[in-house]
């Protein structure tokens, strides 16, 4: 592992130290229990309520013009987080804290979406609060963007040449 830092995103302050858990799904191909962690490039995806749905998506190296076209918007971010409305009065209530780790005990199991583990505890090196979280994602070139539902952006951007990750869909309005 490099020296970039990696972060652990909770709503929850004060924690001094990170056991392994068993993973919440299987969808990163972890079956052990771990302590995850997201590199800096990726942290924006985790910067909502923990529970909130989101689709993320960015520009890739492969990211075909016609895809840049059909999802930014020009002279804009290259980088969105996509919510749906029914969250902005929880995302704008939100504080966040983001917990530093020391990187050299975690490794990747996933680049595309910038996911880190440690197999042993860890303590975390310094915390982060976040109590704007729009403004946490403007500061960082992200692109916050709302709408009703999520699930046919999910769809579309999945099917397209973008990097993208899809967050808590199952708490996403049908």
């Amino acid at each position: 592992m490099s020296s970039e830092t990696v972060w652990h995103v909770s709503e929850t302050p004060g924690i001094g130290h990170f056991a392994p858990r068993p993973p919440p799904s299987l969808d990163a191909n972890v079956a052990e229990a771990v302590v995850w962690a997201v590199n800096d490039l990726r942290l924006p995806n985790y910067l909502l309520p923990r529970e909130c749905p989101r689709v993320a998506f960015h520009v890739a190296a492969h990211t075909t013009a016609r895809d840049i076209e059909q999802f930014f918007t020009p002279g804009g971010s290259q980088y969105v987080i996509a919510v749906e409305r029914a969250w902005l009065a929880r995302i704008a209530q939100c504080v966040l804290h983001c917990y530093a780790m020391p990187a050299t005990q975690f490794v990747c199991v996933d680049a595309n979406a910038g996911y880190f583990v440690s197999r042993e505890a860890v303590r975390p090196t310094r915390v982060e609060r976040i109590d704007d979280v729009a403004v946490a994602l403007k500061f960082r070139g992200v692109e916050l963007r709302v709408e009703d539902r999520l699930h046919s952006l999910a769809h579309a951007v999945s099917s397209s040449s973008l990097g993208f990750s899809c967050i808590r869909m199952r708490n996403a309005l049908a």
